[in-house]
């Protein structure tokens, strides 16, 4: 279906960039992306996936608005305070563009629901704030075959990747799988929560906004995408660095012994 003339105004500065142009465009309306989490990352990769014309945006939050979310979740308002986040995001998403389709999962993701949930996206943005929910994450969308992009933050810093493991890359090797990268979630204590260590909110902005040109990238295919990459933010210092990674046979999603075990199951 062609753009109207009410979109081609609202994308004209997409349309015109060579690496986007009007086929780009029609891609990112077509996009399904599902986002895992309408906090501090959650919060600016909706703004500007919906800004960008997303077609649907779908939204996984089971909490509620409070006071001290304002200072970093920017998606919401004070007048929202108390309401359901899923809620709060969807209504500044239908300000900002009407254009944009948004599906709310009031819900909190678990091994219960995430394949259900998840399937029925073309790309999964993982801006969840707990280990737990990450490994169940990057192991649904291996086995359903979506790409991720999955970001984390820290008081100064944050840290994004985009995984395509259940697809080999350029050079006919199979993309690393997040166990790649992290094979096991740190100790339990070992990193403090949000709450206890605090966070400069405008560091979710950073992160969130780079995650969303991770998403774009993905739908349009433009430039060199962070598969295999782990792009490290300190921005304390405000330094960049990328550390690459790659697949593990060890892994326990597609390392040599689960591919043994699926050969033996499949005779």
């Amino acid at each position: 279906m062609a753009l109207s003339p009410e979109e081609l105004e609202r994308y004209a500065r997409h349309i015109v960039l060579r690496e986007v142009g009007g086929q780009g465009q029609a891609k990112i309306r077509a996009a399904r992306v599902l986002v895992i989490g309408a906090g501090g990352l959650g919060s600016p990769v909706l703004l500007y996936l919906a800004a960008a014309g997303v077609g649907t945006l779908g939204i996984v939050d089971d909490d509620k608005v409070s006071l001290s979310n304002l200072q970093r979740q920017v998606i919401h308002a004070t007048a929202q305070v108390g309401h359901p986040k899923t809620e709060s995001a969807s209504l500044a998403i239908s300000k900002l563009n009407p254009h944009v389709n948004v599906e709310l999962h009031e819900v909190r993701l678990g091994a219960g629901n995430a394949s259900r949930i998840i399937k029925d996206y073309d790309i999964v943005v993982d801006g969840s704030d707990n280990f737990e929910t990450r490994y169940l994450v990057s192991d649904t969308c291996f086995h359903e075959k979506k790409v991720l992009v999955t970001a984390a933050l820290g008081i100064f810093d944050a840290t994004l990747t985009t995984i395509r493991a259940h697809e080999p890359g350029a050079d006919g090797k199979l993309n690393p799988t997040y166990r790649c990268l992290f094979p096991e979630p740190p100790p339990e204590g070992t990193v403090p929560a949000c709450e206890q260590a605090g966070i400069l909110g405008a560091i979710a902005g950073v992160a969130g906004t780079l995650v969303a040109v991770e998403v774009l990238r993905a739908i349009v295919g433009f430039g060199e995408s962070l598969v295999g990459r782990l792009l490290m933010m300190d921005l304390r210092n405000m330094r960049f660095e990328t550390l690459r990674y790659e697949w593990s046979p060890e892994n326990p999603l597609s390392g040599n012994t689960s591919a043994q075990k699926a050969r033996a199951k499949a005779r």
